[in-house]
């Protein structure tokens, strides 16, 4: 059962402030909660959700699909009040990207959808003397350069006004499944920071980590010691569905030919090599725009772009099956994203291929936020719980 947030009529659950023992998991709330991709992650890791909140109600539908949906507030995080929100230990936020991506519009943090931030940050600190002890963003790294890095500043130091001191991360989703996906973190906390940071050069923090960290020495920044997530060298092969040559998915042969002849050299020997292999396998391509005309192009890698919203254009992705002399071709679907996703058996309820994509392309890499739940999260509150 969710819960409407109205500018009318307010309904709210009401507030848990429980007391709390060593044994229990972390508690954690999750703002802009979209299809809940963050609370698979952090339930993997034994977190407990216990507050959700998204606008948009296809969203909310498939996130009541899959986990008790309670707590969860669909409504604008604007009407949202720190009273509202439960005794937690972590509040996560996907907030909007759409105005900090390279492909959006660079309003930035001043922009109507990436600006809704400074309302987390105002639950946040409605919340008073309970704040949670960590708090985690995720976003694009777009976030990192807009308005020549201005804006993560500006963040940053809204949440060390807050009493948070934070970490910056990168991490890719193709680090964990065959989905590029790069994506920041920022990690505040409140805990005792115990440990000598270094912003030395590694996988997690590339070097514009390190240079942004030295051009604000104002901020009150950490850099937490980490592994390095293994490689993997999965691909899409493991990941796609299987239909049958004569499914009604695959591309009719006018499509498959406009398809193929848009193609450059290039792209067409890539594709001839793929035919020519003895066995199937699996590649995406994506449409992109060259000298003012659309073209279709084939990844070499045989891993997907990032999976985005199913909006047309260059968002929409193909795979292409190709082998034993023939080729075929056809939309990615809905199952493939939540495999995609790091989530393979997301139930999809009643929801169209489109509406199931949009929510999957508007989410996390679970795999990614779970790994920073187990190697960052769960050691800081361990810690806690120690002293």
């Amino acid at each position: 059962m969710t819960l409407a947030l109205g500018t009318e009529q307010v309904i709210r659950p009401a507030v848990r402030s429980l007391k709390r023992n060593a044994h229990q998991p972390p508690r954690a709330a999750e703002f802009f909660a979209g299809i809940g991709l963050v609370r698979c992650a952090l339930e993997q890791e034994g977190f407990e959700v216990v507050f959700a909140n998204d606008i948009e109600p296809a969203k909310a539908h498939l996130y009541a699909a899959n986990f008790d949906d309670a707590h969860f507030i669909v409504g604008d995080v604007r009407l949202v009040q720190g009273s509202d929100v439960p005794d937690i230990e972590i509040a996560t936020a996907s907030f909007p990207c759409t105005d900090l991506s390279l492909a959006g519009n660079r309003s930035g943090l001043a922009g109507e959808q990436s600006g809704l931030f400074w309302e987390f940050t105002r639950v946040i600190g409605e919340m008073g003397q309970r704040r949670p002890p960590v708090v985690m963003l995720e976003n694009v790294l777009g976030f990192a350069s807009s308005h020549g890095g201005k804006d993560m500043a500006a963040a940053i130091a809204r949440l060390n006004a807050l009493g948070y001191r934070c970490d910056i991360l990168m991490l890719d989703a193709v680090w964990f499944l065959p989905q590029s996906r790069p994506r920041m973190f920022i990690v505040g906390t409140r805990l005792p920071v115990t440990w000598e940071s270094s912003w030395a050069e590694s996988r997690i923090r590339p070097m514009w980590v390190a240079e942004f960290a030295h051009r604000h020495p104002e901020l009150n920044l950490h850099a937490k010691p980490l592994p390095s997530p293994a490689p993997n060298e999965e691909t899409l092969a493991s990941y796609v569905e299987r239909f049958h040559h004569t499914d009604g998915k695959w591309w009719n042969a006018e499509r498959k030919e406009r398809f193929i002849g848009s193609l450059s050299p290039l792209q067409k020997h890539r594709l001839d090599l793929l035919c020519a292999k003895p066995r199937l396998t699996w590649a995406t391509a994506y449409r992109r725009t060259r000298k003012g005309i659309a073209v279709w192009e084939v990844r070499a890698d045989f891993i997907s772009g990032c999976l985005r919203t199913a909006r047309g254009g260059s968002s929409k992705q193909a795979v292409v099956e190709a082998g034993r002399g023939d080729v075929r071709i056809r939309w990615m679907t809905a199952r493939e994203y939540a495999r995609l996703q790091g989530a393979p058996d997301f139930a999809l309820g009643d929801a169209s291929e489109n509406g199931a994509m949009f929510g999957f392309g508007d989410a996390v890499c679970v795999p990614a936020v779970a790994w920073i739940a187990k190697n960052y999260l769960k050691p800081l509150f361990e810690l806690k719980s120690k002293r």
